[in-house]
């Protein structure tokens, strides 16, 4: 069912393009772990000179998107006597002041259809809560039915530039047959307090129930809790998970600059996202990779695809963009 509810306000974020993050330099996650791209919008408009013309094929409006096209003007009548006046094409229409909204990235490959921006917003629900009672909620957008893909922007508190994306993902057209769901924070604790933790001081990225094991004491980097799946957050993400089953998950964390390699479709669709945003594929060592979220979705939604992103330590405006155009890009080709 289409939902019209607004979606929850998000709590102890001021976070608007330009991006520029700090970030804990502590692993982000198991051997999944990216960034430019550049937009111009040029407009014109033509100054008012003389009437309208009565004669003669109509002016050409200028698009706000593609620059000026400039109409010839019409051709001078034979001579009958009276004066005449070469007549110029009336000033065009002002560009429009709503911003455009950015076409499908342009690949090798052929791109779906999309549907008009109004009718993509289908729902957003709460899935769960935080320790300090924040919502997690998801945005629902495209096409019901369709490729299911699940793109989540924050799990560690301060590795937030994801945030971004999952932003320009609220706005961009979304390909014909592609159902997209956007989770800003799965962990809102943590991006409200700047921590990597959620309010439990528990590394949510060593808490999903793959190979969990007991890591540290509250407060250590990579806390994995004092048991599998002990955290509401978590609890909400393998609900919600189970419940809808992507086809496609990504996270997003940083500051490695990079994706894990994978083998096999999972090797192939890393390699593809890599190459549309100008990441390297480089595997990730050190650390203990225990409970990690990824690879629980992974042997979840099999043969589904769920893998990490490292970003860099900051995120442009362009490269944000350059991510959700990826995003959709991937989400829209036979993979």
């Amino acid at each position: 069912m289409i939902s019209n509810v607004r979606r929850t306000p998000r709590i102890g974020r001021a976070f608007a393009l330009p991006v520029v993050v700090a970030i804990t330099a502590a692993g982000c996650g198991g051997n999944d772990p990216v960034a430019t791209s550049e937009r111009s919008v040029v407009s014109a408009t033509l100054a008012d000179s003389s009437p309208a013309p009565t004669s003669g094929s109509a002016p050409t409006v200028p698009s706000v998107t593609t620059g000026l096209d400039v109409a010839p003007t019409s051709d001078v009548p034979p001579s009958t006597g009276v004066p005449t006046t070469a007549e110029t094409p009336p000033p065009s229409a002002p560009p429009s002041t709503s911003p455009p909204i950015p076409e499908t990235p342009q690949t090798d490959r052929p791109q779906a259809e999309t549907q008009p921006i109004e009718t993509q917003q289908l729902e957003t629900r709460q899935i769960g809560s935080s320790v300090e009672g924040r919502p997690i909620s998801v945005v629902r957008r495209g096409t019901p039915g369709g490729r299911v893909v699940l793109i989540i922007g924050v799990i560690h508190g301060d590795e937030a530039a994801g945030l971004a994306i999952v932003d320009l993902l609220e706005q961009y057209e979304v390909p014909a047959n592609v159902d997209l769901w956007l989770i800003d924070s799965m962990n809102p604790d943590g991006v409200a307090n700047g921590d990597r933790h959620n309010a439990n001081q528990v590394d949510l990225n060593r808490n999903f129930p793959a190979d969990w094991g007991p890591i540290g004491v509250p407060g250590d980097g990579q806390y994995a809790g004092p048991a599998v799946a002990s955290e509401p957050e978590t609890q909400a993400l393998i609900g919600f998970v189970t419940e809808i089953r992507p086809d496609l998950i990504i996270w997003y964390h940083q500051d490695l600059f990079r994706v894990s390699p994978g083998k096999g479709r999972d090797g192939a669709i890393r390699q593809r996202y890599a190459d549309l945003v100008g990441l390297p594929v480089v595997s990730i060592t050190g650390g203990r990779y225990t409970g990690v979220a990824a690879t629980w979705a992974r042997r979840t939604i099999d043969p589904g695809v769920a893998f990490i992103v490292e970003l860099g330590a900051t995120l442009t405006p362009e490269e944000a963009d350059r991510h959700a155009r990826a995003v959709l890009t991937l989400a829209s080709e036979p993979n």
